[in-house]
């Protein structure tokens, strides 16, 4: 076999699932700290193509490790190296938005591509960002859609109208709701003075009476998510769920959605969360299988 997933430690568990849908070995990256906190990667040799699996989530302790390990990999004679990131970091600061601050997302950007010849994510968090190959120079990267789980998670036969909670939400909101064979609406903002922006439906939006479902690709503070869902219920909605990419949100966050109305957030395993049900697995190895081929 020519192939494996390497994984650290917190990533066993959609590491070892990908692992699975690929018919490949798993092999361990193993950590050692020092007692000043730097990292020393260990990991297993013997194979030409590596495939990487990393949860960025609360990154910086993470792409110093990630990097090391890449490296000791191209050590034991990989030959080409693959990054699986579900969740891509650093991508909402993508241009310099008050004098003193860092372009974050070309820096990261800069450090991740090196080492790889290809990164595999799901639902980046772009924006401004018309093409992740400018973020990453170098490697392939490939950026996969989950509007489909999405989808299946509504169910083909519920009568659930699918909602953006902003204007960036509307393609993927759109997306969704076309693989049901539904409409979608999506809330858009609202100036109230110079600093404040606030959430509105539609001008004649109906959503009196329906079950709504929320999808948006990141919930991190809850506020984009739970400001939505108070407008929904003030105009009469019957249930409100939420459907996230990438969970973020601590337990504040959590509450602050409850009491907003919000049933359950329901959210892709790509960020280890209690909310996390929807697998990535297959969809991740629908993208890499050709890397077993070759």
């Amino acid at each position: 076999m020519s192939t494996a997933v390497f994984a650290f430690e917190e990533d066993h568990a959609p590491a070892a699932r990908l692992a699975a849908e690929l018919a490949v070995p798993l092999h361990a990256i193993h950590l050692h700290r020092f007692p000043d906190g730097e990292a020393l990667p260990t990991v297993a040799g013997g194979f030409a193509t590596a495939l990487v699996y990393r949860g960025l989530a609360d990154p910086d302790g993470k792409l110093v490790s990630l990097l090391l390990a890449a490296d000791a990999l191209r050590r034991t004679g990989v030959r080409r190296l693959v990054l699986v990131a579900p969740y891509l970091p650093y991508l909402r600061q993508d241009q310099v938005f008050e004098p003193g601050q860092p372009l974050s997302r070309d820096v990261v950007g800069r450090l991740l591509a090196p080492p790889f010849e290809r990164i595999v994510t799901v639902q980046p968090h772009l924006h401004r960002t018309a093409n992740l190959a400018t973020v990453y120079p170098g490697p392939e990267v490939t950026a996969l859609s989950a509007a489909e789980l999405f989808a299946q998670a509504i169910g083909a036969g519920a009568d659930a109208l699918v909602i953006g909670p902003d204007a960036e939400s509307d393609p993927w909101a759109a997306d969704v709701a076309g693989r049901l064979g539904r409409d979608h609406l999506t809330l858009h903002k609202v100036r109230q003075g110079d600093r404040k922006v606030a959430l509105a439906l539609p001008a004649g939006a109906r959503v009196a009476g329906r079950r709504v479902v929320l999808v948006d690709d990141i919930c991190a503070s809850g506020g984009t998510l739970a400001t939505a869902a108070e407008i929904l219920r003030q105009a009469g909605v019957r249930s409100i769920d939420a459907l996230v990419a990438h969970a973020l949100y601590d337990a504040a966050a959590a509450t602050r959605l409850r009491r907003a109305g919000i049933r359950q957030v329901v959210s892709t395993d790509s960020c280890h969360h209690p909310s996390n049900s929807l697998f990535l697995a297959g969809l991740l190895a629908g993208a890499l299988r050709e890397e077993i081929r070759s």
